[in-house]
């Protein structure tokens, strides 16, 4: 009997010997530190739910009715019991409140970040990459604005360079999730979200969405990357090379529902596309929602950290397009 029952479980291991964890063995900074408050949040409710497994086996052992558990069927009340049972989850409370609360405050994806990685500190030298992602029925755009181009479900990034994601929606809410890069974020229609994150460690990654989104949900995925800057040079010259432009009329056929879309490149896109979208106006004689101008300034106090990347090809602030950035909605997050 015994073996017949090793041998069932020997099928259940080798499954899990093929799991890969990417979410507590992350390839970004950020994750990693979501990883870790994993753990240990783990850990400290285990230091109440493993000794009341282990006392529920204990007890019902014990106190069977062959046991050697002594019976006191007039027993009601033990202080030294009652203290050890309500103070333990207290103090593991307070613990978990307090780690809980730093953590949401230090992890916020609209805090820019203050660190490459453990160990080193953000400078001002490192200059920091834009990505303006668009939720789309059902594929992910990315446009890099400093770059002048954009793909459809590939995100490829220079390693140990600092991202700032601004995230938004064409048609229902969806959810833009990368396990590797940082934790899950929403993508709303007429609305902008923030993921401030980076990659440390180079390959190939998975990003999907997140939220159920209609009949091509499960093919809603893309390409995560992280190179070198050489290889990303090398990388932004064969998008370059593609020569297909991203203009309103181009944005509106990538826009018409489809599944499985293939990846796409574009070498160029229009400077205003973005803000469009983020106002729900792309389509000509389509009034614009949300605040007026929003779609046409770039603030002109943005971090100096948002210059040049040195080695990846981005231009200075002085040439970036007159289009929508993310530290323009910084300030009102979730409003349009």
């Amino acid at each position: 009997m015994r073996r017949a029952r090793i041998s069932f479980l020997l099928p259940l291991l080798s499954m899990l010997g093929a799991c890969h964890s990417v979410v507590l063995a992350p390839a970004g900074d950020v994750a990693a530190q979501q990883g870790h408050l994993v753990i240990v949040a783990t850990a400290l409710m285990l230091l109440v739910v493993a000794p009341v497994m282990a006392l529920t086996v204990l007890f019902a052992w014990r106190y069977r009715a062959s046991g050697k558990g002594r019976y006191e069927p007039q027993w009601s009340h033990a202080t030294q019991l009652e203290l050890i049972i309500w103070a333990a989850p207290l103090l593991i409370i307070i613990c978990l409140g307090a780690l809980t609360w730093t953590s949401t405050h230090q992890l916020d994806p609209f805090r820019p970040l203050t660190r490459i990685e453990r160990g080193r500190p953000l400078l001002n030298k490192d200059r920091q990459l834009t990505v303006q992602v668009i939720a789309l029925d059902w594929k992910w755009l990315f446009i890099y604005p400093q770059l002048r181009i954009a793909t459809v479900n590939e995100l490829v990034v220079p390693l140990d360079t600092p991202l700032d994601l601004s995230i938004t929606a064409a048609s229902v809410m969806n959810s833009f999730y990368a396990p590797a890069l940082a934790g899950q974020v929403y993508a709303m229609p007429g609305m902008q979200t923030q993921l401030h994150a980076v990659l440390n460690t180079a390959g190939d990654y998975e990003g999907f969405s997140a939220n159920y989104s209609g009949a091509g949900f499960s093919g809603m995925r893309f390409r995560l990357r992280g190179l070198p800057a050489p290889a990303f040079e090398r990388w932004l010259a064969e998008v370059r090379a593609a020569g297909m432009q991203l203009d309103r009329a181009a944005y509106l056929r990538l826009a018409r529902p489809s599944e499985n879309e293939p990846l796409h490149r574009y070498a160029a896109v229009e400077p205003a596309l973005y803000g469009a979208v983020l106002r729900m106006c792309v389509a000509p004689g389509t009034p614009c929602t949300g605040m007026p101008g929003l779609a046409d300034t770039v603030p002109a106090d943005r971090p100096t950290r948002t210059a040049a990347l040195t080695g990846a090809g981005l231009p200075p602030p002085s040439s970036l397009p007159n289009s929508l950035t993310s530290a323009s909605v910084a300030s009102r997050r979730f409003n349009p």
